[in-house]
């Protein structure tokens, strides 16, 4: 059997299937994509990690703040009422135990008080008054936004309970146990969230409580 030409010890097919001439060229072309992804997911999974503590620590600051400020809603509303109606419990008697809750913002049924939610996620500035920027290291109060720039007023819910601590009738209000979280916040990934949609991907819930002193924001 005669066998074609192209085939034939050093012609021309022979020799293309044995030149090894720009192989590192080739397989850099199929890694190199490789690489960059697995580097971009990395650093994106780092920043995806940053902005999720960031988030945290606005939180934390945020609930500290709300347990020395006025109630984020309405203390003539129904659900302020109901948390502080003792019923036959008289002044001086310890408050009840009971799992009785109000909460507003993000997610909720009734909207936080405007001014103060402003405040929470804004902070002081050097005047006093309510800061509305974003501004890390300025003001005289910094707020959740100087720890985490994206947290709107928005993205924050607020919710009071019963600690089952204090008196009825204390004068610096009732002992409760404050918690803020964030609702609707979600991740900032340029390169994944462009890639794959990432950006749609909820910030963990981390919600942060603490026990309240005097719920006003001009006690001394």
């Amino acid at each position: 059997m005669v066998r074609s030409w192209t085939y034939r010890r050093g012609g021309p097919a022979c020799r293309f299937w044995r030149d090894q001439s720009g192989i590192s060229f080739v397989e850099g072309l199929i890694v190199l994509p490789v690489v960059l992804l697995v580097f971009s997911v990395m650093i994106e999974l780092g920043f995806a990690v940053f902005q999720w503590n960031q988030t945290v620590k606005a939180l934390q600051l945020g609930a500290r703040l709300a347990v020395v400020s006025d109630p984020l809603l309405s203390t003539s509303g129904s659900q302020w009422t109901a948390l502080t109606d003792y019923g036959t419990a008289a002044a001086g008697d310890p408050v009840p135990d009971s799992n009785v809750s109000a909460s507003c913002g993000a997610g909720k049924s009734e909207a936080c008080l405007t001014d103060s939610m402003r405040r929470l996620i804004f902070g002081i500035n050097s005047s006093g008054d309510i800061d509305d920027r974003c501004a890390p290291g300025e003001g005289l109060m910094p707020g959740m936004c100087d720890f985490n720039t994206r947290i709107r007023p928005e993205h924050v819910w607020v919710s009071y309970q019963r600690s089952g601590l204090g008196y009825v009738g204390r004068p610096l209000g009732p002992v409760l146990t404050v918690t803020v979280g964030t609702s609707g916040l979600s991740l900032n990934l340029p390169f994944l969230g462009a890639l794959i949609g990432l950006d749609n991907m909820a910030i963990p819930a981390h919600p942060v409580s603490i026990t309240s002193e005097d719920l006003s924001s001009i006690s001394p």
